[in-house]
C-alpha cells in the first residue's frame, strides 16, 4: 500500500502472537459466532439454517448455564 505522495512506507514491526495467547484472550473475553446456511436447488430455497453460538470459557466462580444448581439460576431471576 502506497500513501499518496507515493513513498514506499515500512510495515510497523508488532510482537508475534502465540495461537495459545489468542486463544486465551478468545475464551475468557467471550465470542459470540453467527451465521446462515442455506441449501436451494434451482433457485428454490429448501433449508434455511440460522447459527448463533456463545463461547466462552467457564470457570468455578462463573459456571455455565447448564451446570448451575436449579436453585441458583431462580436467585439470578
Amino acid at each position: 500500500m502506497r500513501p499518496a505522495d507515493g513513498q514506499d512506507v515500512e510495515p510497523v514491526a508488532q510482537p508475534p502472537v502465540a495461537l495459545i495467547d489468542l486463544l486465551d484472550r478468545l475464551l475468557n473475553g467471550g465470542a459470540v459466532l453467527t451465521g446462515d446456511i442455506v441449501l436451494s436447488i434451482a433457485d428454490v430455497d429448501l433449508v434455511h439454517i440460522n447459527l448463533r453460538a456463545v463461547i466462552r470459557s467457564i470457570t468455578g466462580d462463573a459456571p455455565g448455564p447448564a451446570i448451575m444448581p436449579p436453585r441458583a439460576r431462580t436467585e439470578e431471576l
